[in-house]
């Protein structure tokens, strides 16, 4: 399907993931209509405006998630929405006013300003795979999440997991509020995203790569997917009009000795883990049919893993 035509808006598009889909909604000949926080800053706008048919078919808009009625111009008189942007940090002071209330709040705002057009067949919401893991179910060899699993607020509030519930919080409101007014609405559920980056700026995700390769913190186990096949995902789940309801993107599971086993096969001044490497058959698996039926193939892990620390070093986000 191309986009020629087709008028559709992305928000937090100076982002990781919102960059990568105006490029490619941009290649497929779509206008985009992307919305950063602050126009006044290159930092949100310049590698955009050096995106392959910016100049003709991308427009700009200022909008802020708090902001009610903010996003009513970016949305005006398109025909799909793609909502990645969202408050994205681990810690803070006040999880309600830092997390919960814009990405609850904000992504009522964007809907609201949907509902105001008529043009919008459908809006593409991106949510977290921890809003279906983040759960007291145990979880181990044999164990495979699909969309019908959830994250369980009481639990993310006693392990204080305030961007899972966050995210979890405002999937909730998402589905009510569509289902009240009418809007088609398809989530993906992407794990920790990877890959190159477009943005001039370290993010969270790309902060947290660098710490690790410079090996500092972890995680248990990382539930992997390549920023591109993302971005291709979302576009895919819009065009496709058999898609619908909720679809988990994550590429690959794996264990955090593994992943530094890879680093360190791919650049030898990375550490290798110092311990013996766990059994990643004690890993549970994330399932792929509902992203394999948008036509979603994945990138191999070690590809993502090089383009990602080729790219921070390009970026000077990194040195090895």
């Amino acid at each position: 399907m191309s986009g020629v035509g087709m008028s559709v808006c992305v928000t937090g598009g100076s982002g990781y993931l919102g960059s990568w889909l105006v490029k490619l909604l941009l290649e497929r000949g779509y206008t985009v209509k992307a919305t950063v926080l602050d126009l006044g800053d290159s930092s949100n706008t310049d590698h955009l405006k050096a995106l392959e048919g910016a100049d003709e078919r991308l427009q700009l808009f200022e909008a802020n998630l708090t902001d009610e009625g903010s996003f009513d111009s970016a949305v005006a008189g398109c025909d799909g929405v793609f909502h990645t942007a969202s408050p994205c940090f681990l810690s803070c002071a006040d999880p309600l006013v830092e997390l919960i209330e814009p990405a609850v709040g904000g992504t009522l705002n964007v809907l609201e300003s949907c509902s105001k057009v008529a043009s919008i067949r459908r809006v593409v919401f991106t949510s977290s795979i921890a809003a279906l893991t983040t759960n007291r179910k145990p979880k181990g060899a044999g164990v495979l999440v699909d969309e019908t699993w959830f994250a369980d607020p009481e639990y993310c509030k006693e392990t204080k997991q305030w961007y899972v519930l966050s995210k979890t919080m405002a999937e909730a409101a998402s589905w009510k509020f569509s289902r009240e007014n009418g809007i088609d609405l398809v989530v993906l559920h992407p794990g920790f995203i990877i890959g190159p980056h477009l943005q001039p700026t370290p993010n969270l995700s790309s902060q947290f790569f660098i710490d690790l390769i410079k090996g500092h913190g972890q995680f248990p186990e990382y539930r992997c997917v390549d920023v591109r096949d993302l971005a291709y995902a979302h576009i895919a789940a819009f065009e496709n009009p058999l898609a619908s309801g909720r679809y988990p993107v994550v590429g690959e599971v794996i264990m955090h000795s593994e992943i530094m086993e890879l680093f360190h096969g791919l650049y030898p001044s990375i550490a290798a883990p110092s311990s013996g490497l766990e059994n990643s058959n004690n890993t549970y698996e994330v399932s792929q049919k509902r992203a394999k039926s948008l036509g979603i193939s994945f990138t191999p892990l070690e590809v993502s893993l090089k383009d990602t620390v080729e790219s921070l070093k390009e970026k000077k986000f990194l040195t090895l």
